[in-house]
């Protein structure tokens, strides 16, 4: 009779913590996330097989499991309290979760969204911040980030960053937008290079390019509603 491998003689691809982190959570059994939570089983069972007996008895219903006790779990060899609190933890949370509406995402499908939005961020600032926004078809917001600090040229905000960053977040429209601390909505010359350059990588990609804002303390520029982008 031979030996069961443990998880870190499996081979990479099977392995819950490997599996998740190339495939994502989606593609994991309830036994193998679980398994990722306690570490490891005992010396008869790997976490996994250890995970799949106690569904097993829960009749493979995570509800059921999230009713067990702590002394219940103890009673498999291999999980002791730390494990027990650990498991009835993550229930918890699934049960919390289930009970929370989705995180609202901003609309920012015009200058003056994206003007309330930043300005708060960017009202006291003393020297210049550029930010992505990165939205869906819906112009809700995906994601934001700070490009850069300190000046905003072609040669500062990395135009291929905002590309790859926009494919990464499946995103089909963006917009940048960054500050003046003078005061001034006067657009410089670096101003309207980088809103070509971003323009033209974003038409290549074909991925709409909202908007550029320059905001200050009070108001904002916006090369969309002045028919420059």
């Amino acid at each position: 009779m031979t030996d069961k491998l443990s998880i870190n003689q499996w081979a990479e691809e099977d392995r819950p913590r490997e599996k998740l982190a190339t495939l994502g959570a989606e593609a994991l059994s309830n036994a193998e996330l679980l398994a990722i939570l306690i570490g490891s089983g005992n010396t008869d069972e790997s976490a996994v097989d250890l995970m799949k007996k106690v569904l097993g008895d829960c009749k493979n219903n995570l509800n059921t499991l999230g009713k067990k006790s702590i002394r219940d779990l103890m009673e498999y060899k291999g999980i002791g309290e730390a494990k027990a609190i650990t498991i009835l933890a993550a229930c918890e949370l699934g049960k919390r979760r289930q009970r929370e509406q989705a995180e609202e995402r901003p609309d920012l499908g015009t200058a003056t969204r994206i003007y309330n939005y930043l300005h708060p961020r960017m009202q006291d600032l003393d020297v210049e911040e550029s930010w992505l926004l990165l939205m869906n078809q819906n112009y809700k917001l995906i994601k934001s980030l700070r490009l850069s600090k300190g000046g905003i040229t072609e040669t500062v905000v990395d135009i291929r960053l905002i590309i790859k960053e926009a494919v990464l977040a499946n995103a089909t429209i963006l917009a940048i937008a960054h500050n003046h601390p003078s005061g001034s909505l006067r657009p410089s010359k670096d101003d309207d290079h980088l809103t070509q350059a971003v323009k033209q990588a974003c038409d290549t990609m074909r991925i709409h390019f909202l908007d550029h804002i320059i905001i200050t303390d009070g108001s904002y520029y916006s090369y969309h509603e002045q028919g420059r982008c």
